[in-house]
């Protein structure tokens, strides 16, 4: 559905070039929710926006649903972004129109005519659960009702593509799972390819199939969640999945400088996550163990695993190809 190849854009601040993307390469399939996590001044913004052109690269090709962006002429491009939605972190609507008129403004742009429309606002206002709230005006609504009154008009045109540029990080734990929900559910629904921008890894895990994590203006890992999530391969990435563990590394470390034996990393995932492996493994190996840290969790539907276990005696030979045997990964902290 998209395809970013090479791209490069800076900035010109000061008389001096300002580097924002470097080389990035990207492919992202149709019906798939794809993360971009990095920290701020990564470039995440400014590589979502040369998705629909809003900011165009020095160098390198744009190619959604088939068409490179950039050889379209201006009729052309407008006809391309129909199909290309987006949502913005602050809302962006009309504060001087209610809520219905906000989504009915899209509408409007590309020519409907009004019995067309009343019926289209009506079935989207439905969507998102809003239907009781057509006549208000924005500021009349909590964070989370404008960010859905700011996908309803996104869903307006019928887009292939949903753009969502940090869409949930104004709003409040509680408001940002409604909201991610809703996002899984219209990509199960209507098939959208979601583009979902973020700093927040918590949020990748919930919703995405895939994840790019972006540092510098480079991409330096990329992988489905699961695989970047439970095992990251970049610095940045283990920052970020340390920041959504609310882990401390350093205190981590002093912490098991204290314990004895080996320290184990244990990784289930699936319907493996709910088995009694470990007791089973320990039974069968005659392992002497304590657990020093441990979580269950989802990545978006699956569920997973770790434990970080601390071994004193038994066979490890033994309980590691066991624990293999049974799909488990271990990663040896210490031997």
């Amino acid at each position: 559905m998209i395809e970013l190849q090479n791209l490069h854009k800076s900035y010109l601040v000061d008389g001096r070039r300002i580097p924002a993307l470097t080389g990035v390469d990207l492919r992202i399939e149709p019906g798939e929710v794809f993360g971009i996590i990095g920290a701020s001044g990564a470039g995440k913004s400014t590589l979502l926006r040369v998705i629909n052109l809003l900011e165009r690269p020095d160098s390198g090709r744009v190619v959604v649903n088939g068409q490179d962006l950039q050889a379209l002429d201006a009729p052309g491009l407008r006809a391309a972004r129909q199909k290309i939605a987006m949502i913005f972190q602050h809302f962006n609507l009309l504060s001087s129109r209610t809520v219905a008129q906000n989504v009915a403004w899209p509408l409007r742009i590309a020519g409907w005519d009004a019995a067309r429309i009343a019926p289209r606002v009506a079935s989207l206002l439905a969507r998102v659960g809003l239907a009781d709230q057509a006549d208000k005006y924005p500021a009349q609504l909590s964070g989370g009702q404008k960010q859905r009154v700011g996908i309803a008009r996104a869903l307006a045109l019928d887009p292939q593509v949903l753009l969502c540029d940090e869409a949930t990080s104004a709003l409040d734990p509680e408001t940002t799972r409604s909201i991610l929900d809703l996002l899984a559910e219209l990509n199960d629904e209507l098939k959208l390819s979601i583009v979902l921008i973020t700093h927040e890894m918590d949020v990748v895990r919930r919703v995405c199939d895939r994840v790019a994590v972006l540092e510098g203006g480079r991409i330096v890992e990329t992988g489905p969640v699961a695989q970047v999530f439970l095992h990251p391969r970049s610095d940045t990435a283990r920052r970020f999945v340390l920041a959504a563990e609310h882990v401390d590394e350093g205190e981590q470390r002093d912490d098991y400088a204290h314990v004895r034996g080996s320290l184990w990393r244990l990784t289930f995932y699936g319907e493996r996550t709910y088995e009694p492996l470990l007791g089973e493994v320990a039974r069968h190996a005659n392992l002497d163990f304590g657990i020093l840290a441990g979580r269950i969790d989802r990545i978006k539907r699956q569920p997973y695993g770790q434990l970080t276990i601390a071994i004193s005696a038994g066979d490890r030979a033994a309980a590691r190809k066991l624990l293999a045997d049974r799909g488990v990964q271990v990663e040896e902290l210490r031997a």
